[in-house]
């Protein structure tokens, strides 16, 4: 097709947003020289475009589950995706978080603005799964574009509730993922973390959640928020099968800027080994965070410590005084960078080689300005202070926080030549009970108030899983596990170790 060219009001309204302050004559002139210019788009239509592969067939593009179908409100959709015949992961059944592109199966992303896109193409962490011999069974649900640690705005309702008390959040983004596993309605799903969306459901709903190092696992054909914390990576009822999972996903694919100098290990083989000789460093900033941390947590997790002593660990005491910044740094970076590339973007913005996906860009670009009134809460207040934030003051403080990440993340590396691991709890608190009303600090509460331990090693990049260390008050309880960077296997060994002794 031709691309449409801009007229003179189109330009003038440029002109004004810049300060160009032309005249009409300079307007007019430029019009010209564009539309002369633009040529070069006429070509670009007549060219096909790259897609990723679909080398699987969809046995059943499936349905949108209700009622006795979705008990726990985990599903936004099930259907029927087998892989190979053989693979490691032949017989395992698997979820994807709704926010993978997985073709022919719809992708809401948790939001009414996402009605009726189809992606065209599978992600590589698709199709990485399906070579394995998985057999892909359903997408789960989200809350609203991912951005919310609790699980109160995902649509359509009704929303994932916690396995262990409907009456309250399941933990999210990766709520219906987690909600699905711990069900035992799949055996492993996938989850994405940018705040701790993997780890708070883990936490919440009482399940096996790893975030992987930043870049490990590749991003390409996901929904993004923001490109330096997005992560993705697995989710399941044993450290076992987060390892095999693991070792199917990790490695570059040569098309996600996220990736760089990557360097994957032997998972699965290192469950075998004995924590004797393992150092885990105790930190102090996560225990005890004034008005928000329970006691009940700090002692479950206190325990759950005591058990990798008996596996063989040590343990001391190592403190991170910046640990307790963190959630200023994030959400800094969260405001500005998400308004980006999550909204002003079309989900992929510029500047990056890689992969784009231009159905998911053509087709949420034009939902995105037709249905900005469908936004959530959490998206419509990130919008609302990222944009007033990088107006106002230049994008200063997104660049402030990046540096300071930085220093963060030295200081955690610091830690870390003390011991091989850091502990903490994952949530300081045990779910939280489904806000009783719509309104805006409810929904926020609700939404964002659980991330003070995860969203710390999201911008540090280091590999973090959460592991059930029992319950309180019939709610489970998550312990974190945190490694150095490109050192999953250290965690995944502690993990199953912990979960051997305990039986």
């Amino acid at each position: 097709m031709t691309v449409k060219r801009p007229g003179l009001k189109m330009l003038e309204s440029v002109s004004d947003e810049y300060g160009f302050d032309l005249t009409p004559e300079e307007l007019g002139a430029f019009e010209s020289a564009i539309s002369e210019a633009m040529a070069i788009y006429d070509r670009i239509d007549e060219l096909a475009d790259e897609r990723l592969p679909v080398k699987y067939p969809r046995l059943e593009i499936g349905y949108r589950p209700t009622g006795d179908d979705n008990p726990l409100n985990g599903w936004s959709w099930k259907c029927s995706v087998p892989g190979a015949e053989e693979g490691p992961l032949v017989g395992r059944t698997v979820a994807l978080k709704d926010n993978i592109s997985l073709a022919g199966v719809p992708m809401l992303n948790g939001s009414a603005v996402m009605e009726g896109f189809v992606p065209q193409e599978d992600a590589t962490v698709v199709t990485r799964l399906l070579d394995a011999g998985a057999h892909i069974v359903g997408k789960t649900a989200v809350p609203a574009f991912c951005f919310d640690g609790g699980g109160c705005t995902g649509y359509p309702e009704p929303q994932p509730v916690n396995p262990h008390d409907p009456e309250r959040l399941a933990g999210s983004s990766s709520n219906g993922s987690g909600v699905v596993v711990t069900n035992g309605e799949v055996d492993m799903a996938l989850g994405g973390d940018q705040g701790g969306s993997i780890r708070l459901p883990a936490s919440w709903s009482g399940c096996y959640g790893l975030k992987p190092t930043h870049g490990l696992v590749p991003y390409t054909g996901i929904f993004p928020i923001e490109k330096t914390i997005d992560h993705v990576g697995p989710m399941a009822r044993t450290a076992e099968d987060c390892a095999r999972m693991l070792e199917v996903l990790a490695g570059p694919d040569g098309l996600d800027p996220r990736q760089y100098d990557v360097q994957v290990g032997d998972y699965v083989g290192s469950l075998a080994e004995d924590l004797s000789g393992l150092r885990i460093g105790v930190l102090t900033e996560g225990f005890g965070i004034p008005g928000v941390s329970e006691p009940d947590v700090d002692d479950a997790v206190r325990e759950g410590i005591a058990v990798l002593e008996r596996a063989g660990a040590s343990t001391l005491e190592v403190s991170v005084p910046m640990h307790r910044d963190a959630m200023a740094l994030w959400s800094a970076i969260a405001f500005e960078g998400a308004t980006e590339l999550m909204i002003r973007g079309d989900a992929y913005g510029t500047n990056s080689k890689g992969h784009y996906s231009t159905d998911l860009m053509d087709f949420y670009g034009r939902a995105r300005r037709a249905r900005g009134h469908d936004f959530s809460d959490t998206v419509k207040m990130t919008v609302l202070a990222g944009h007033y934030m990088s107006e106002k003051y230049n994008r200063h403080y997104y660049g402030k926080a990046q540096n300071l990440g930085r220093r963060l993340t030295a200081h955690y590396n610091a830690a870390l030549e003390q011991c091989d691991l850091l502990v903490l709890p994952t949530t300081a608190m045990k779910a939280f009970k489904r806000p009783a009303d719509n309104s805006l600090p409810s929904i926020l509460a609700g939404a964002l108030g659980n991330l003070q331990n995860t969203a710390a090693f999201d911008i540090s990049g280091h590999p973090a899983i959460s592991i059930p260390v029992g319950f309180s008050a019939g709610l489970p309880v998550g312990m974190q596990l945190v490694g150095r960077h490109w050192c999953e296997s250290v965690v995944l060994k502690a993990a199953h170790a912990y979960q051997v002794k305990m039986g």
